[in-house]
C-alpha cells in the first residue's frame, strides 16, 4: 500500500479492480478504506471498479461520494449467440445430446437475467 500511495502521489495513476464483489467482505472494506485514502491525495488518481450491483452502496459509502456508477448487464441475444459459438467449437460435443443443448440455451440466459435483476 505504501508503494501504491507513493506512486499515486507524484504520477497520474489509473487503478483497476475487477470483481470486487468476489472479495471477502472484511478485505473489501479494508481495500475500499485504503482506496479512499489514496483519493484524498492529489486528484490525479482514477479508480475503476467492477462488481455486481449488491456492493454498489458499500463502494459509494466508503469512497465518500467520489463514485460514478454505471450499470451493465448482458443482452439475452448476445448470451445465446455466445453459447452457440462455444457449443459449435466444443470438441466433446458428442458428450451431450440435443435436449441438454436446448436446456443450456434456455436456462443459462434466464439465470443470468435473474442475476442482474434489480440493477
Amino acid at each position: 500500500m505504501k508503494i501504491l500511495q507513493a506512486t499515486t502521489w507524484s504520477l497520474g495513476t489509473f487503478i483497476r479492480i475487477d470483481a470486487l464483489d468476489e472479495c471477502v467482505a472484511v478485505h473489501r472494506a479494508r481495500l475500499l478504506s485504503l482506496l479512499e485514502q489514496i483519493l484524498k491525495r492529489p486528484p490525479r488518481t482514477r479508480i475503476f471498479i467492477t462488481g455486481r450491483h449488491h456492493i454498489r452502496a458499500e463502494v459509494k459509502k466508503r469512497l465518500s461520494g467520489r463514485v460514478m456508477s454505471v450499470s451493465l448487464g448482458p443482452c439475452g441475444g448476445d448470451t445465446v449467440g455466445c453459447f452457440h459459438v462455444r457449443l459449435d467449437e466444443d470438441e466433446t460435443r458428442d458428450a451431450m445430446d440435443e435436449s441438454l443443448v436446448i436446456e443450456i440455451l434456455e436456462k443459462i440466459p434466464d439465470n443470468m437475467s435473474e442475476m442482474y435483476a434489480g440493477q
